[in-house]
């Protein structure tokens, strides 16, 4: 847990430094995300920051969930200036973090946050949050740097944690069959499981064959739909077996 919260922490900072000082004019580009620029993902960060610390604050009292907080908080930050998005993002996105690290070890075991109709514990949340946090700054960061990559220290975290994602992101494209994946930097043996719905990835044995190799990041931005083409590392080993994966796996 120690691990997450200290790469969270560190992808906050890299993403005020990416952002603390840009223009009016910079913060209404076009980010990686075809329909929002980039105030537009900073105030996803921010009010995604602003409700899981409340839902923290609710999972640690036990008390009832208010159904209406999620989305007065979007009209909220809807309602924002671009630069009023990006300067409150940071604001919030540094309270997240306080609240985070102030929950005890006794308030962790026990601790259930409510997502949907799931309640997930601290460890999961946390993991949660450092993937969207990862992935929604790459999304500003491209559109800045085109040559862009997830940061090491994130990737050898976030690649352990997509089983979760993959399981609710992923489209089955109809034909069942298990996909082969090897990594590098960290190395891992994954198997995409298609079936009649989904496409879940699991941990694959290390003597198991793979289908396509390449870079953990460049395995992690696909996951979440963005891998295009332009974007993609010239070593990935097989470009059939890539595309198959581009479509099961369309993006958040």
């Amino acid at each position: 847990m120690t691990d997450r919260l200290e790469v969270l922490k560190a992808s906050a900072e890299r993403l005020s430094s990416l952002v603390g000082d840009l223009s009016s004019e910079q913060l209404t580009m076009q980010s990686y995300a075809s329909k929002w620029t980039i105030a537009d993902v900073l105030s996803h960060i921010g009010s995604g920051a602003v409700i899981m610390r409340n839902g923290v604050d609710t999972a640690v009292s036990e008390r009832p969930p208010d159904p209406a907080f999620n989305q007065s908080v979007w009209d909220e930050w809807n309602a924002k200036s671009p630069s009023a998005q990006a300067a409150d993002a940071l604001t919030a996105d540094r309270a997240l973090l306080d609240r985070l690290a102030a929950v005890t070890d006794d308030q962790r075991a026990t601790l259930r946050y409510a997502l949907g109709p799931m309640q997930i514990d601290f460890d999961t949340l946390v993991g949660m949050r450092l993937n969207e946090h990862v992935l929604h700054s790459w999304d500003i960061g491209v559109a800045l740097r085109p040559d862009e990559t997830l940061p090491p220290d994130a990737t050898a975290l976030v690649i352990d944690n997509l089983e979760m994602i993959s399981r609710w992101a992923s489209r089955s494209d109809g034909v069942e069959r298990t996909i082969g994946v090897r990594t590098t930097n960290p190395e891992r043996r994954l198997a995409v499981k298609v079936d009649a719905e989904r496409a879940p990835i699991v941990p694959a044995p290390e003597q198991a064959h793979a289908d396509v190799e390449m870079a953990a990041e460049a395995f992690i931005r696909l996951v979440y739909g963005r891998l295009d083409p332009a974007h993609t590392p010239s070593e990935v080993s097989d470009v059939s077996t890539l595309d198959q994966l581009r479509g099961l796996f369309p993006g958040v």
